[in-house]
């Protein structure tokens, strides 16, 4: 099983990836815990030149690269896990790159979406939460960050990605989970665990 989770910076992706891990470890789960880009030598080379690197990518390039550490990743880890029976949590899937490259740069959806299918051999994650908050609540969550080249892309930027991450939740309601990340963490982590709780029958 592969459950993703998306959204802005500031959401609480990675922090509700992680208690949902220990919950699902705690019941008795196999989970294995991973981020995107990285995972892999070759991923986490190419995080760095997208994220910190003083590279100046053109978008298809941005795009190229972040599908390139996908298809590692997919390949050497997601899934063999997923074929040992584990459950896979990933921080960001291809979901990121229709919602930051597609919506966000304004490349054409539908070549995205057939490169996201190439990248992933056709995996699609069975569980995708989307954790939506605004705009002014990430600026406020990450004004002591120091942000990478991709969260300096401004409000303008992120407020099409946010529109994008709603197209796809409208367009796939059966695998999208929208959570409203607005409260605290232990409230968002509830909305989550009891999603999950029923999901999986736990």
């Amino acid at each position: 099983m592969l459950i993703t989770f998306e959204g802005i910076d500031g959401c609480g992706k990675s922090t509700q990836l992680e208690l949902l891990k220990k919950y699902l470890t705690a019941n008795g789960r196999q989970v294995l815990s991973l981020r995107e880009p990285g995972g892999t030598v070759l991923a986490e080379d190419i995080r760095n030149i997208l994220l910190h690197s003083e590279h100046k990518l053109t978008r298809e390039s941005e795009l190229f690269l972040f599908e390139s550490a996908r298809a590692d990743l997919v390949s050497k880890v997601i899934k063999p896990a997923i074929a040992e029976g584990k459950i896979v949590l990933c921080d960001r899937f291809y979901d990121s790159t229709t919602a930051y490259q597609g919506y966000g740069r304004g490349l054409d959806i539908e070549v995205i979406s057939k490169i996201n299918n190439f990248a992933t051999q056709g995996l699609i994650p069975d569980i995708t939460f989307y954790l939506h908050v605004s705009l002014e609540t990430s600026n406020l969550r990450t004004r002591d960050k120091k942000k990478d080249k991709i969260e300096n892309s401004g409000d303008g930027f992120f407020s099409r990605v946010v529109k994008g991450y709603k197209e796809l939740c409208k367009n796939e309601p059966l695998r999208f989970i929208e959570i409203n990340a607005e409260g605290d963490i232990k409230e968002t982590e509830i909305k989550i665990i009891n999603i999950i709780e029923n999901k999986l029958k736990l």
